[in-house]
């Protein structure tokens, strides 16, 4: 993609996001996206074929950077150096933090559960090769439980518990695995 092509992109996805905000999902309109983004019809459809393309492309925006197998350093946190399960936890929250104002919008009404199915299947990428199985608990069980856990302890944090830092939200987390 070329830097035109990625600039009008990251204007639909702004203009998307802020009319989650405002607007649920299924009342949006492509046009309500196109007025937003100040941009004409055909650029619209270059970019999507639909408003549930845009939604997909905006949630693997999102997560193929957050769940970036590549970890550095960055500005507001460094895990260049941390390889546990725990650390990788922390560093997606940070990663979702800093996404929360698009999030936010996501969370709400019947895209959230897009959303929600979204995250889960990333989140299976990472968690599976980190589960460890108590007794004879069934492998696709345990990561079951451990990605919806996880998922909705995102959505419960971005929702309203903003305060918590990553590193508390993953200390709750984790207590909270080892104890079901």
């Amino acid at each position: 993609m070329d830097r035109r092509q990625r600039r009008t992109r990251s204007l639909i996805f702004t203009a998307f996001s802020a009319l989650l905000e405002r607007k649920s999902y299924t009342s949006m309109t492509v046009q309500d996206i196109i007025d937003e983004a100040d941009i004409g019809r055909s650029t619209f459809y270059a970019h999507f074929e639909t408003k549930d393309e845009l939604l997909k492309a905006l949630c693997n925006d999102i997560f193929d950077h957050v769940f970036s197998e590549e970890i550095m350093s960055e500005e507001n946190h460094d895990f260049s150096q941390h390889s546990t399960f725990r650390d990788r936890v922390t560093h997606i929250l940070y990663h979702l933090q800093e996404k929360q104002q698009s999030i936010r919008g996501l969370f709400s009404g019947e895209c959230g559960e897009i959303f929600l199915r979204y995250l889960k299947e990333y989140l299976c990428q990472v968690f599976d090769e980190h589960i460890t199985i108590k007794d004879d608990v069934p492998h696709d069980y345990a990561l079951d439980i451990a990605v919806s856990c996880f998922a909705e302890t995102v959505r419960w944090w971005l929702k309203g518990h903003s305060d918590y830092t990553p590193e508390q939200i993953a200390e709750h987390f984790f207590h909270c695995i080892s104890i079901l």
